[in-house]
């Protein structure tokens, strides 16, 4: 009877273990874009190369965002974002900590549809300021897919554009932000 007991409590615990671990979910290959709107260009940056974690558990949420992965059409836009602008020698990624607010709305183990509320703190250029977004998360076939879109000034995080080419840089910058998040088992 003893070996039985102790067999079903390391039984519990593995499953504990088994599920604690299950509520993480990982991606290293999120997708983020931004695109500025003006009269006078379009500009437009895909970076594939986002990398985040999830605990569906806590809501906690990380990301890290490689500056220099952001794609633009145009070479030379992408150079100078990443000299002139972010400067991504100095500050090589941007980042974000913060929560799912309302995580007692979402079931990450029941497929459907969820509407998510994330607060937390942005950091790009070396500044962070705090940020808040709505989006969605869907649950399907054991994976966890988050979208959000926002809107972000280059100017409350120290960016500086020169008057030159000022009007070809919309003054709020449109972020969308697109993970694909596996389980960490």
């Amino acid at each position: 009877m003893k070996k039985m007991k102790k067999n079903l409590l390391i039984l519990m615990f593995a499953s504990l273990v088994i599920n604690l671990s299950a509520q993480k979910y990982i991606t290293k290959n999120g997708y983020i874009y931004f695109f500025s709107e003006t009269p006078v260009e379009d500009i437009k940056a895909d970076n594939f190369n986002v990398s985040s974690v999830l605990d569906a558990s806590t809501g906690d949420l990380v990301f890290k965002v490689p500056m220099k992965s952001f794609e633009f059409e145009k070479k030379l836009m992408q150079e100078h974002f990443n000299e002139n602008y972010v400067e991504s020698e100095k500050f090589p990624d941007a980042s974000f900590k913060g929560k799912i607010t309302n995580l007692e709305e979402v079931n990450f183990s029941e497929e459907g549809r969820y509407k998510a509320i994330v607060e937390g703190k942005l950091t790009i250029h070396g500044v962070t300021r705090d940020i808040k977004s709505e989006g969605q998360i869907d649950v399907a076939g054991g994976k966890v897919y988050a979208r959000s879109t926002f809107y972000l000034s280059p100017e409350d995080y120290g960016i500086e554009i020169p008057s030159i080419v000022r009007n070809k840089i919309a003054k709020s910058i449109l972020i969308s932000v697109d993970m694909k998040y596996e389980s960490m088992q």
